[in-house]
């Protein structure tokens, strides 16, 4: 894994805003068997054109945009055998905690999910992963756009054992370790096709920090014990896997909501701290946690590791000024050491392949004032002549 050794680098976290050709052939896909070719031949050069226009913005260590996927976390669920679509069940959104309670107006008018719930899904037999197929035509769509671009270092997604099946109830397993170990060991076979094929493996886990604020409504230990068994579980299935090839991703929802019940970041820092891995992407430039740069100040940051705050965020159409992302930079620069800081964005664009938190257009300039911010931050640390 690179670090900012000479500059500050850039990166994203992942889902990027699907182009209308794309959404249209998957759903003509999962429809019709016959437009199955069609779709691929699409996912392939729509891959390589976003991972040019990633680098045509100036970002140094992209992805595919997460093209190739249904959403961040329930494409999972089409690769795990023993899951089955629950459609007359629905499940109550504890992930937004009690702001499901407290805004109840807000969300019956904004966010109706929010009010109702959602279908979810149900374990109903033997987790086993059966995604083989699927993880490496991404993994060959995407190593191919990198050679065509000329990147030197790419990332791929995939879910944390915390954040599958969110939506899901256990009917199978006899008990919460077992169904969540299970689970784990599972996903590991998707983590060690990314790894073996030389590309970063990131793993994203909003759903650790999602579920603190329902768990803590019942005790502050349950949550505890919760995390803490879904961060054993994670370092199990990473097992082998060098951490310096590892970026481990976790926020406090990509939607568009109040967020009075986001989890404090003091409250898991040392569960983020806790997963093996060389490098941490953290949400750290909406208005509800820009403050907490404070966190890192007061914790003393592993000698090696990397972090990626976010310097631009998802949560808001107006693009940030390249000043205010150089001197998100800096300041983390100043608390962990300029070679330790990676800048990001706060979340993906598109969580699920046919939503986009903000204007295609906007994404693409919030992601060029990533860069120049970036660029004015390695002059400020570096010299002049950094770029």
């Amino acid at each position: 894994m690179r670090n900012s050794e000479h500059r500050i680098l850039t990166t994203h976290v992942g889902s990027l805003i699907r182009p209308a050709e794309l959404l249209q052939l998957a759903a003509a896909a999962r429809e019709k068997p016959q437009e199955e070719e069609r779709y691929l031949e699409c996912l392939a050069r729509e891959t390589a054109a976003v991972v040019k226009r990633q680098v045509e913005a100036g970002i140094d260590i992209v992805n595919d945009g997460e093209y190739g996927k249904s959403s961040w976390a329930n494409y999972a669920l089409e690769r795990l055998a023993g899951f089955e679509p629950r459609p007359g069940t629905l499940y109550e959104a504890v992930w937004l905690g009690r702001d499901r309670l407290r805004f109840r107006e807000f969300m019956q008018a904004e966010f109706p999910r929010g009010a109702v719930g959602t279908p979810g899904h149900a374990c109903a037999g033997p987790i086993r992963y059966r995604g083989h197929e699927s993880i490496r035509r991404n993994l060959r769509d995407l190593m191919a756009a990198l050679r065509s671009a000329g990147v030197e270092e790419g990332f791929l997604t995939a879910v944390a054992p915390a954040s599958t099946g969110y939506d899901a109830a256990n009917e199978f397993y006899r008990d919460e370790r077992e169904y969540v170990f299970a689970i784990a060991e599972a996903l590991r076979e998707e983590y060690l096709e990314i790894h073996a094929s030389g590309l970063l493996l990131q793993v994203d886990d909003a759903v650790l920090a999602n579920m603190y604020d329902h768990l803590v409504s019942q005790s502050p230990q349950r949550y505890r014990e919760w995390a803490e068994l879904r961060v054993e579980a994670l370092n199990h299935a990473l097992r082998g896997i060098p951490e310096d090839r590892i970026r481990y991703h976790v926020c406090f929802g990509s939607w568009h909501v109040p967020h009075v019940a986001d989890a404090p970041l003091e409250a898991i820092a040392d569960l983020v701290l806790r997963v093996r891995a060389g490098a941490y992407s953290v949400e750290a430039a909406n208005v509800r946690h820009e403050h907490e740069w404070r966190v890192w100040q007061a914790a003393k940051w592993p000698p090696g590791k990397i972090l990626i705050p976010g310097v631009v965020t998802h949560h808001t159409t107006t693009v940030e000024h390249p000043r205010l992302v150089a001197d998100r930079i800096v300041r983390f620069a100043g608390i962990v050491g300029r070679e330790n800081v990676i800048a990001g964005t706060d979340c993906g664009f598109a969580q699920s392949e046919g939503l986009q938190r903000v204007h295609p257009q906007v994404m693409w300039a919030k992601l060029e004032a990533l860069a120049e911010g970036a660029r004015l931050a390695s002059r400020e640390l570096w010299g002049a002549g950094k770029t």
